[in-house]
């Protein structure tokens, strides 16, 4: 998948501005904004539901589309880069797909989107969780290390490249290889311990 964080340093910029400006009450700014990230978050939407294809209903427009809702909807969004506001879209796409699933889940006794953490990480050897395990795992790491869950939500929701975690998170690119490292092995036990 592309660096949805990547590009052009003066495009870069520009969507920087533009979200700066978005924050500081400027609704002109996300008219300005919503072209230059729409493809970026299709590609994530894409990226996130191509090993969901079988399970999922949802289509990648759908997912963009309210994650976008959700993100227009917050009022002065606080975002600070360009690489800030994806690691916020990859929460947003997070909590669309939850929502889904639980609905889902509600509707089919038990049954649930299912997810394969395949963004790189290597998790898909235990039974594919679905995606409310998948939260409700990541809320527990969150509990006693969120700096893990956050790598994690922002490496499998958001797509984005350890640099651009590093960058989101206020690391280094090395601390950020090893939470991902260490969070995907705390993940891996908790969910083969939920499946026994």
């Amino acid at each position: 998948m592309p660096d949805p964080t990547g590009g052009h340093t003066a495009e870069a910029g520009a969507v920087t501005k533009l979200l700066r400006d978005w924050r500081e009450g400027d609704p002109r700014a996300l008219e300005l904004l919503t072209p230059i990230i729409y493809d970026d978050l299709m590609r994530l939407a894409r990226a996130r539901l191509k090993s969901e294809a079988r399970q999922c209903t949802l289509q990648p427009t759908a997912l963009v589309h309210e994650s976008y809702l959700r993100l227009a909807a917050e009022a002065k969004l606080p975002v600070e880069s360009r690489a800030h506001f994806y690691a916020i879209a990859a929460k947003i796409m997070r909590r669309v797909l939850i929502d889904y699933a639980r609905k889902r889940r509600a509707q089919k006794r038990g049954a649930g989107l299912r997810v394969t953490l395949r963004t790189g990480m290597e998790i898909e050897d235990v039974r594919n969780p679905d995606s409310v395990e998948l939260d409700d795992a990541l809320k527990r790491l969150a509990e006693f290390d969120a700096r893990k869950s956050q790598a994690i939500e922002l490496k499998y929701f958001g797509g984005l490249t350890t640099a651009d975690i590093a960058v989101a998170l206020g690391v280094s690119v090395a601390t950020v290889g090893r939470e991902l490292r260490l969070g995907q092995a705390w993940l891996h036990r908790e969910l083969a311990r939920a499946s026994a």
